[in-house]
């Protein structure tokens, strides 16, 4: 079997193809001058679940993730987000980008992401765009502006649209993450490969057409064709990235190639946070941080992505993610207490589900269904867990969490046992209240109390 995926430029469900049994993929990385909220997180994981997939169904994966760290215009169109951020902080913007760069990566690795061959980085990369950018000028594709920038012509390119729908005689000036500028270019809707420095004094590099800096579409195109030999059988990335920074890279790749340079373009959707749209003004945007610092499992936010449909908006909440961590405590419990699995055999149905447009919501489901079925083995459950696992990536195989009672906790717990057996409720209650604000979750049955920690 092979993993089918949905593909956004043909509108359905699609094959991966491989050459020589390795699959290559990009995905769009961070823009360095900020942590990555849970939202960028859920697009960098939807890679990683590719990924995985695709490696269980016997294929190998290359995978290229760039880091952006120069040329990503801000959206009021003004100052390039490192600058801007620099300024902000008072450190050099290449600080700037090494220091998020490096929380990034920390979050991968508490995500259990599985890192990339290669991050390569937009200011390291920069004569691979000198490069691009000259052939596409050399081809006809690309031209010299009178302000010294270059342009992309983009009605050079037949094709643009394909991915996002937008027709090009139907943008409107200044569509999002360009400049506008008065006369400089042949056509509203072209645009920039290389920016003239200007009156700009920080991040910029000689040219052949003078100093500048890039502009943000040329990177990924660049570095997706050189790292992955020339084609890419997997672009991965947001659904906002789909406007206009992939139909741009569309366009700049195939003007090179002469070919559709990417087989599938596969995008995860928005995010939500208790029922709104993540932002500064709203004061909800969420780190994976925040997650750790209430005490969660980190793994609870993988959880509840792995709960939805990459490619249905998703609206998330701390009580989603609670239940979550309290899933994974109690999954690594019952896969402790069934034993190890020392040689891991395919489950079909979760292989299926996973090869069907990668349908982890179906596959969550079917264990939970096989871990209450009194019918299936123990052996049948720890070895469907672990199968399953290689691709959900919980680490369910981890020794569950043995924390010591405090000597205050247990007496408080005994005395309560106590004022039950005295029949004293109101005690009972008031020392059960006592007990789950210290951080225990407290169950009454006829055989006794038991507790457990939140």
């Amino acid at each position: 079997m092979v993993l089918s995926i949905y593909d956004t430029f043909s509108r359905k469900p699609s094959e991966i193809s491989s050459r020589e049994g390795i699959v290559t993929m990009y995905c769009c990385g961070p823009t360095v001058y900020r942590d990555a909220h849970v939202g960028n997180l859920r697009t960098f994981l939807l890679s990683d679940l590719i990924a995985r997939t695709i490696r269980l169904s016997g294929l190998s994966v290359e995978m290229i993730q760039n880091i952006t760290d120069v040329g990503h215009m801000s959206d009021d169109f003004q100052e390039d987000k490192m600058l801007e951020q620099s300024k902000k902080e008072k450190i050099d913007p290449f600080e700037i980008a090494r220091k998020y760069e490096d929380r990034f990566h920390h979050d991968l690795a508490n995500l259990n992401i599985i890192a990339a061959q290669k991050y390569p980085r937009a200011s390291e990369s920069i004569e691979l765009m000198h490069e691009m950018i000259s052939e596409l000028i050399q081809k006809g594709a690309a031209y010299v502006g009178e302000d010294k920038c270059v342009y992309f012509d983009a009605q050079s390119f037949a094709g643009y649209g394909q991915i996002s729908g937008n027709r090009l005689d139907a943008l409107k000036p200044g569509h999002r993450y360009e400049y506008v500028e008065d006369g400089a270019k042949k056509f509203h809707a072209d645009w920039a490969l290389w920016k003239a420095a200007g009156n700009r004094k920080e991040m910029i590099w000689d040219s052949p057409w003078g100093p500048g800096f890039p502009g943000w579409h040329i990177e990924c195109s660049a570095m997706s064709l050189k790292f992955l030999h020339g084609h890419v059988n997997v672009h991965v990335g947001g659904i906002d990235l789909r406007f206009p920074h992939h139909e741009n890279e569309r366009a700049q790749s195939n003007s090179i190639t002469g070919v559709e340079s990417v087989d599938l373009w596969v995008h995860g959707e928005h995010l939500l946070f208790e029922g709104r749209k993540m932002s500064k003004s709203a004061g909800n945007v969420v780190l994976l941080d925040d997650v750790i610092t209430k005490g969660f499992d980190p793994l609870s936010l993988r959880l509840c992505f792995l709960e939805n449909r990459y490619r249905s908006q998703m609206d998330l909440s701390w009580q989603s993610i609670s239940a979550a961590h309290e899933t994974i405590k109690r999954w690594r419990s019952k896969v402790a207490g069934w034993g190890v699995v020392k040689n891991i055999t395919m489950d079909p149905a979760v292989l299926a589900y996973l090869e069907n447009d990668l349908d982890t919501p179906r596959v969550i489901t079917y264990l939970r269904a096989l871990e209450k079925d009194a019918g299936a083995s123990e052996d049948q459950k720890a070895n469907a867990f672990a199968y399953a696992d290689q691709v959900l990536g919980l680490d369910l195989t981890r020794a569950p969490e043995v924390r010591e009672l405090p000597s205050d906790l247990k007496n408080l717990l005994e005395e309560r046992e106590a004022a039950r057996s005295a029949k004293n409720w109101a005690l009972s209650d008031e020392l059960r209240a006592t007990l789950e604000s210290a951080g225990l979750e407290i169950s009454d049955s006829a055989s006794g109390q038991s507790w457990s920690w939140r």
